[in-house]
């Protein structure tokens, strides 16, 4: 596979943990009301959110594909 598809897949794959992390905090802020519930659901939301970041970073700074 090209480095350019390459950088795409991960870009959307980025883009997908942080719509995952959006929902998951709307879930345990909002809508769960059990405390270890809230807490695993907003561990998972923050983990997607710090990886995707991290991916998005990695996608920036690694520069333009020949």
């Amino acid at each position: 596979m090209m480095s350019s598809m390459m950088k795409m897949w991960i870009s959307f794959i980025s883009m997908g943990l942080m719509f995952a992390a959006i929902f998951t905090i709307y879930l345990s802020r909002y809508k769960l009301k059990q405390g270890i519930l809230k807490f695993v659901t907003a561990l998972i939301a923050y983990i997607c959110m710090i990886v995707g970041g991290l991916m998005m970073i990695y996608i920036v700074f690694s520069g333009p594909t020949a």
